[in-house]
C-alpha cells in the first residue's frame, strides 16, 4: 500500500511551535492506530507519540509529554502532531508510521508497518 506522508516540517526557534501531518493518501488509515518517530543524527529511531485511531488512547515519550500532541481527523484521513515549547534537542527526521499489527508495545517500531518518507524538524536556541 502507498504509504503515509508527512509535511509540516520546518525550522523553529526553540520555546516555538510546529504542526506536523500525515496523510493517508486515497485511502484509510489502519484501523489499529499511527504513531510519530524521530531520529536525530547518529541515534536511533525515537518513539515520538502514538494513538489508536479511536481516539481512545494516546501514549507519549516521557521527553515530549506536556508538550506534544497526537490527533487525528478520521473525515480528512490525516493524522497530526502538535508540537510546542520546542527545544533544540528536539532536532530530529519525524516519520509518521501506522500501526498495521499487534506485535510490541505502542512505544516500539515493530507494531508499525508502514512508514512516511519523514519531514525534518530544526530547532534553534
Amino acid at each position: 500500500q502507498v504509504p503515509p506522508v508527512e509535511s509540516g516540517g520546518g525550522l523553529a526557534q526553540a520555546g516555538g511551535s510546529l504542526r506536523l501531518s500525515c496523510r493517508a493518501s486515497g485511502r484509510a488509515f489502519s484501523s489499529y492506530g499511527v504513531g510519530w518517530f524521530r531520529q536525530a543524527p547518529g541515534k536511533d529511531h525515537e518513539f515520538v507519540a502514538a494513538m489508536t485511531w479511536s481516539g481512545l488512547s494516546t501514549y507519549y515519550a516521557d521527553s515530549v509529554k506536556g508538550r506534544f500532541t497526537i490527533s487525528r481527523n478520521s473525515a480528512k484521513n490525516t493524522a497530526y502532531l502538535q508540537m510546542n515549547s520546542l527545544k533544540p534537542e528536539d532536532t530530529a527526521i519525524y516519520y509518521c508510521a501506522e500501526r498495521t499489527n499487534v506485535r510490541g508495545t505502542w512505544y516500539e517500531p515493530q507494531g508499525f508497518g508502514s512508514w512516511g518518507q519523514g519531514t525534518q524538524v530544526t530547532v534553534s536556541s
